[in-house]
C-alpha cells in the first residue's frame, strides 16, 4: 500500500513540475511582443518576466482558492485524482509547447481535474456552478481582451497618429518595457495560484489541513512562485516566435497595446472581489494581439494562425479531461 505521505510528495513534486513547465510554455505571454519589437532583447525580457512572474505570484491567493473549492468538492479529491490530472495537464503542455501551439495551461489543468475526479466518482462530483463560473472565465476573457485591444489601439492611433513612424517606435519601445512587466507580474499573479490550489486540495486530501481554510500556506506559496520564475527563466522560444510574429506583424506600438489590454483583463479577473477567476493568460494575449492587428486592418491578422490555436483551445478540456481519466484508472490499479 502506497502511503499518503509518498503520495502527498508526488503531488508536490508534479505541482511544482506543472509550474515550472507553466513558466517556460507561458514566458512568451509577457514577453513574446516585446521581444518582437526590439523592445528588449531575448535575455533581458525572460530576466524581467521571471523576477515580476515570481513576485506576481506572490501577491494573492483568491485564484488558488476558487481552484481547490470550485471544481470538484474537496472530500472527494484524492491523492490520486490531484495526480492524474496534473499528469495529464503535464503531458498536453509539452506536446503543444513540443509543437509551438499556444495552449492553454489553465485550461489543461481544470479540464484534468475535472476528468480524473469524474473517473473517480462519476459526473456528481463536479461542481456545476462553479465550473460554469470558471469556463465562462475562460471563454469570455479572450474575446473582452480582443475588444479592449481594438479599442486600445484605436485611440492610441487617434492620440498619436501625428507623430512620426520613428519618434512613434523609439518612444514605445520604453513603454513597452513597463507594460510587458505589468503583463508578467499579472501572469505570475493568476497562473502561480493554479498550483497553489492543487497542492491545497493534496493537503486538506491528507489531512493535513481543514476543508473550512483553503488558503494557500505561506511555504506552498513560495515554492510555486519559485517553480514558476525558474520556469520563466528558461524560456519558451517556439511559443515566443508564434506569439511575436506569426499572429500580426507588431510594431513596439502594437506590442504596448496588446499588453495593455490583456494586464487589464488578467488583473480584473485575478483581483476584483467577488471573481478571483482563472484565466488563460496565453489566449487573452492572443486575443489582444488579434484585437490590435484588427485596428489597423482586418487583414493584417493571420487569420489562419489564429485558426489553429482556436482549435488547441476548444480541444484542451475534454484531451486533458480524457488523458487524465485514463491516468487515474491506471494509477487505481497500482496504487492500493
Amino acid at each position: 500500500m502506497t502511503s499518503l505521505g509518498v503520495l502527498l510528495v508526488i503531488v508536490v513534486f508534479l505541482a511544482l513540475a506543472f509550474d515550472y513547465i507553466n513558466g517556460f510554455h507561458d514566458t512568451a505571454n509577457a514577453i513574446a511582443t516585446s521581444v518582437s519589437t526590439w523592445a528588449l532583447s531575448p535575455k533581458r525580457a525572460v530576466i524581467l518576466a521571471a523576477f515580476l512572474n515570481l513576485f506576481g505570484a506572490l501577491y494573492s491567493t483568491g485564484v488558488a482558492q476558487t481552484i481547490a473549492k470550485d471544481i470538484v468538492s474537496p472530500k472527494f479529491t484524492t491523492q490520486e485524482v490531484v495526480i492524474a490530472a496534473l499528469l495529464s495537464a503535464i503531458v498536453w503542455n509539452l506536446l503543444t509547447w513540443y509543437v509551438g501551439i499556444p495552449s492553454s495551461s489553465s485550461h489543461a489543468l481544470i479540464g484534468g481535474m475535472a476528468g480524473a475526479a469524474v473517473a473517480k466518482v462519476g459526473f456528481s462530483v463536479l461542481h456545476w456552478q462553479g465550473l460554469g463560473k470558471i469556463l465562462a472565465a475562460l471563454i469570455l476573457s479572450p474575446i473582452i481582451g480582443m475588444v479592449l485591444g481594438f479599442i486600445v489601439m484605436k485611440v492610441l492611433a487617434f492620440s498619436f497618429g501625428n507623430f512620426s513612424p520613428s519618434r512613434l517606435n523609439h518612444g514605445f519601445k520604453k513603454m513597452q518595457i513597463i507594460s510587458a512587466g505589468l503583463l508578467a507580474f499579472n501572469h505570475g499573479s493568476n497562473d502561480a495560484q493554479k498550483s497553489m490550489g492543487i497542492i491545497t486540495m493534496a493537503l486538506v486530501a491528507a489531512g493535513l489541513q481543514s476543508q473550512t481554510d483553503l488558503a494557500p500556506q505561506i511555504w506552498v506559496k513560495v515554492a510555486c512562485a519559485v517553480a514558476m520564475a525558474a520556469g520563466t527563466a528558461a524560456g519558451g522560444w517556439k511559443i515566443i516566435r508564434t506569439m511575436g510574429g506569426k499572429i500580426f506583424k507588431l510594431e513596439p506600438i502594437n506590442g504596448f497595446a496588446a499588453d495593455l489590454s490583456s494586464s487589464l483583463v488578467i488583473w480584473t479577473a485575478t483581483a476584483l472581489p467577488g471573481l478571483h477567476l482563472p484565466v488563460s493568460t496565453t489566449h487573452v494575449v492572443s486575443g489582444s494581439i488579434m484585437g490590435v492587428g484588427s485596428a489597423k486592418r482586418v487583414s493584417a491578422v493571420r487569420w489562419g494562425v489564429a485558426q489553429q490555436m482556436l482549435v488547441a483551445w476548444l480541444v484542451t478540456i475534454p484531451t486533458t479531461s480524457v488523458l487524465a481519466a485514463l491516468f487515474y484508472f491506471g494509477l487505481s490499479k497500482i496504487i492500493i
